[in-house]
């Protein structure tokens, strides 16, 4: 069930319907719960049984971790979650890549014999709610959280519809407390059960609901076809539609997943719930660390948190430890996107930035300094930093790893030709226009939050501009709607 798609839109209007007859939070909270398991068995049928072990798996262990009256057994229970859930997630994902390496490698050494490919089909959404879980097994393990008695809270947390497919990642510490919280507008007897849609939020929640639907469909999905074209057949292509196609399909990228957020938080704005930002302006970052701070943020500082500062507090903060740890934590963040070699050395190249970024900081790169802080000094930050966040697009993008080297050496080593260029930019007028106009709306969310201003504004414009953005993303819209791109992950 696509969010793109007006199987979404009716499921959730009678998803609205129910919670607003029905007023007692309990209901509430296990109707909300059944729907999320229904919304992903619509989507991926009978692999919806994967993320029920999943929820029984890491409930009970966290309860077990919790209890243990030693730490060998807490380590016994918490050693059970994790290969419990990691294996699911290791076999599915990457079983089939692994016996593809496997079998590469035999051929080159002459075993003369092949593992059969497995052709398992990728359950939607595993590599977000596996995360999403084993945070909150690790944060009971650390002794930072304290697990929840209550299965139907913790599935509901694991399997929130809204997030459940494609993030962002939540934390149980940001939204099991959510569950327990006091509505102002109910009476007192009442405030810890009922669920009240308000009108501001409910005018917030639309508005960026319409904002991602607005990125996904009239950016993301038009830009799509020139970033196909490019990408399908890139050989003999020069210097300007390579680096045509890495910006159009980091643009791409950043208007389907971002809009994918923005309808997620949106819609558990509108149902009561605050899910935290994925994406602030990603493409104004001065840095390789403060891109990171910006994009994908549920998956950054999930890795930051979980993997990063485990490895470099554990051991002396040198700078071959930091160089390490920075590499490792990329390279598992590029595996998580997929198995596949192209995400590694996407993850690799980031790593790589990453890790010389944080070292040359410390001599040479210092904010405070007159040059960082002028408006030059950060234009030139910001173009330094999208140049090479574009050029790590490319690995992330290919099809063919053959033509890796031609495509990073033709974005790197500038050439080129006037009629290609002319021909390139001639028959691709709308996706051109969109990547400018993109970038103009950009500029404006930079200087003055988008979402928040629309949602402030009179009824009667609010209206009028979302009557706007509906009539153009109808316009551009087919009854097959396009897949959103981290549905794959």
């Amino acid at each position: 069930m696509l969010f793109n798609s007006l199987d979404f839109l009716v499921f959730f209007f009678i998803v609205l319907g129910a919670i607003g007859v029905f007023h007692y939070r309990k209901f509430q909270h296990l109707f909300l719960m059944l729907s999320s398991l229904f919304f992903l068995y619509y989507t991926d049928n009978y692999l919806v049984t994967l993320l029920v072990f999943t929820i029984l798996l890491h409930f009970y262990t966290g309860r077990a971790i919790y209890t243990a009256n030693s730490q060998k057994r807490k380590k016994i229970f918490f050693v059970i979650a994790l290969v419990g859930s990691l294996g699911l997630l290791g076999f599915f994902k990457y079983a089939d890549f692994t016996i593809l390496q496997f079998n590469l490698l035999g051929n080159i050494i002459n075993l003369g014999s092949e593992i059969p490919i497995l052709n398992l089909a990728l359950p939607i959404g595993i590599s977000f709610y596996t995360f999403q879980s084993l945070s909150y097994i690790i944060d009971i393990y650390r002794g930072h959280l304290t697990p929840t008695k209550s299965l139907k809270e913790y599935a509901f947390f694991v399997a929130f519809f809204p997030t459940l497919v494609a993030g962002p990642i939540l934390r149980a510490s940001q939204f099991l407390p959510q569950l327990k919280e006091k509505i102002e507008q109910a009476k007192s007897s009442e405030r810890l059960r009922l669920f009240i849609i308000q009108n501001s939020r409910l005018k917030f929640g639309v508005s960026l609901m319409a904002v991602g639907f607005f990125k996904k469909i009239f950016f993301a999905d038009n830009i799509a076809p020139l970033v196909n074209n490019i990408f399908s057949n890139p050989m003999g292509m020069e210097s300007f539609s390579i680096i045509l196609g890495s910006i159009a399909f980091g643009i791409q990228v950043y208007c389907d997943f971002s809009g994918y957020s923005d309808i997620a938080i949106g819609a558990a704005a509108i149902l009561g719930f605050k899910i935290p930002l994925n994406f602030n302006k990603p493409f104004f970052a001065t840095s390789p660390s403060d891109y990171w701070s910006r994009w994908h943020i549920s998956l950054s500082t999930w890795v930051r948190d979980y993997v990063y500062y485990p490895l470099v507090f554990k051991h002396r903060r040198s700078s071959i430890v930091v160089f390490s740890s920075l590499l490792f934590s990329m390279l598992l963040m590029g595996l998580w996107h997929g198995a596949s070699w192209n995400f590694l050395i996407w993850g690799g190249l980031h790593g790589i930035f990453l890790a010389v970024f944080t070292i040359l900081r410390k001599k040479y790169y210092k904010p405070t300094e007159p040059f960082f802080k002028s408006k030059f000094g950060k234009i030139f930050s910001i173009i330094i930093t999208q140049y090479l966040v574009f050029f790590t697009f490319i690995a992330f993008r290919v099809q063919d790893l053959d033509a890796l080297p031609y495509l990073f050496y033709k974005y790197l080593v500038w050439d080129f030709a006037i009629n290609e260029t002319v021909q390139i930019l001639s028959h691709n007028q709308i996706p051109i226009i969109l990547i400018v106009g993109f970038f103009i709306l950009h500029y404006i969310s930079y200087k003055k939050n988008i979402v928040k201003t629309l949602s402030e504004i009179k009824i009667v414009y609010w209206m009028g501009i979302l009557l706007g953005m509906i009539t153009l993303i109808l316009f551009f819209y087919d009854l097959s709607p396009e897949e959103f791109i981290y549905f794959r992950f």
